[in-house]
């Protein structure tokens, strides 16, 4: 059994955490050490809400994501009386059992191996769970990988999630939330207004695009078939237990390294980054108080530079960057994306109007970050030097790592549900 001793708190101080697991399971030991899991904090959100009498049993696509995982720990330890909670994933690249093994023995926590694109995997574990709420989270995001990568995108993205709406259709799902992004909406000019959720879609990137026409079928099934949706754009999530493609997390593990780390272009894009604590706050917000038929911006107050963020990274890790030798020695520069927007800006209020409010700051975010991905970034997911490339290029069919992983390893998992390969 899994034993949990405490969460995370809003100052952003680690507590005493600890998962044991006694019933000797095989765990996927080709790409994440067995043990790095027992050691690591067990984080989650800090909201808490009256559980919501029409919700029993919780579907979480990509549970063993990143920010899905956040949820699902988070849901399963605020409501352990409440919500059954299934995460439900095919194990892609970017994703691993560790972020979710603390969970491993808890009555009301299931993880179910399956593939979003294949409507009889997503059917049959709704009808084994009797799902009534669905957190739609799975996706391809990496944006850098959509310029090259295109038609994967395109088949998770939309493809997965019609096929997710339909089977959530005949199914009768009382409750579908699904996650999208603020790059949906495109760039915001410097001085331009922040974006709210009734803004013109202008995505600009080939990952947008695809989370741009999930929300159309989103909307044409609450339209036709009276689905109960809501729409979730969050700006940038960062934290520990993120793939490090992603630029926080890669430029930490680099840095952790002795690499420079590398930006696109000339390093002036600005972002707002979101703690994911912070980020599992704002899903547990919408879930419990969110209207259906809406769409609710996550919004964070902390807009960086690329270069300003390594200047932040470099500090926090005790490295040089007061001058511009210590910078050329930390810092190079590589070719820009196809298109890079310049920035993305959203308008939180109606998610405020909720009670959900920003709690971590980005510095204080950066340094729980930074401690977690010294300590368990070289063995949370095997070997991640790939991702740490500057501009990386996967090949379409190392897109299908989760699947083979899935078909090599899944006779290993011990109570966990088993679906059929397709």
């Amino acid at each position: 059994m899994a034993t949990i001793h405490s969460r995370t708190t809003a100052s952003g101080l680690w507590p005493e955490a600890l998962a044991e697991n006694t019933e000797g399971e095989e765990r996927f030991a080709s790409y994440a050490t067995d043990n790095a899991w027992k050691t690591a904090p067990v984080l989650q959100g800090s909201t808490s809400f009256e559980p919501l009498p029409d919700v029993k049993n919780i579907l979480v696509t990509g549970g063993a994501g990143f920010i899905a995982s956040w949820v699902v720990r988070h849901l399963t330890l605020t409501y352990r009386h409440a919500y059954n909670v299934v995460s439900f994933d095919k194990l892609d690249y970017c994703a691993t059992l560790n972020n979710t093994r603390s969970l491993d023995g808890r009555p009301n926590y299931s993880f179910y191996l399956g593939d979003l694109t294949c409507p009889s995997d997503v059917l049959s574990c709704m009808e084994k769970h009797k799902i009534d709420t669905v957190l739609h989270f799975a996706a391809q995001s990496h944006v850098d990988l959509s310029f090259g990568n295109s038609y994967s995108f395109t088949r998770t993205n939309v493809y997965g999630t019609h096929v997710l709406l339909e089977c959530a259709t005949k199914f009768g799902i009382r409750r579908f939330v699904h996650v999208s992004t603020d790059e949906v909406y495109g760039e915001v000019k410097e001085g331009g207004d922040d974006l709210v959720e009734s803004s013109i879609l202008s995505p600009t990137n080939p990952y947008a695009a695809s989370k741009a026409a999930a929300e159309m079928l989103v909307c044409s099934y609450q339209a036709s078939f009276k689905l109960p949706v809501i729409i979730v754009r969050s700006n940038n999530i960062y934290g520990p237990h993120q793939y490090p493609e992603k630029v926080i997390p890669k430029f930490i593990c680099r840095l952790q390294r002795g690499q420079p780390v590398a930006l696109h272009g000339n390093g002036s894009p600005t972002r707002r980054y979101l703690y994911a604590g912070d980020a599992a706050d704002a899903f547990d917000t919408i879930l419990h108080k969110g209207r259906i038929g809406q769409v609710y911006n996550v919004g964070s107050r902390d807009e960086v530079g690329n270069l300003a963020l390594c200047k932040m990274l470099l500090a926090a890790m005790g490295l040089g960057q007061d001058t511009p030798e210590q910078l050329r020695k930390y810092v190079r520069y590589t070719n820009d994306r196809p298109f890079n927007d310049s920035r993305y800006a959203v308008n939180a209020t109606k998610l405020h109007q909720l009670g959900w409010q920003q709690r971590t700051s980005l510095k204080d975010g950066l340094a729980l970050t930074i401690a977690w991905y010294r300590r368990f970034g070289e063995v949370w997911w095997g070997d991640i030097s790939p991702a740490l490339e500057p501009f990386p290029i996967l090949k379409d069919q190392e897109h299908d790592l989760g699947k083979k992983r899935f078909k090599q390893e899944a006779l290993k998992v011990v109570g966990h549900d088993r679906v059929a390969f397709k």
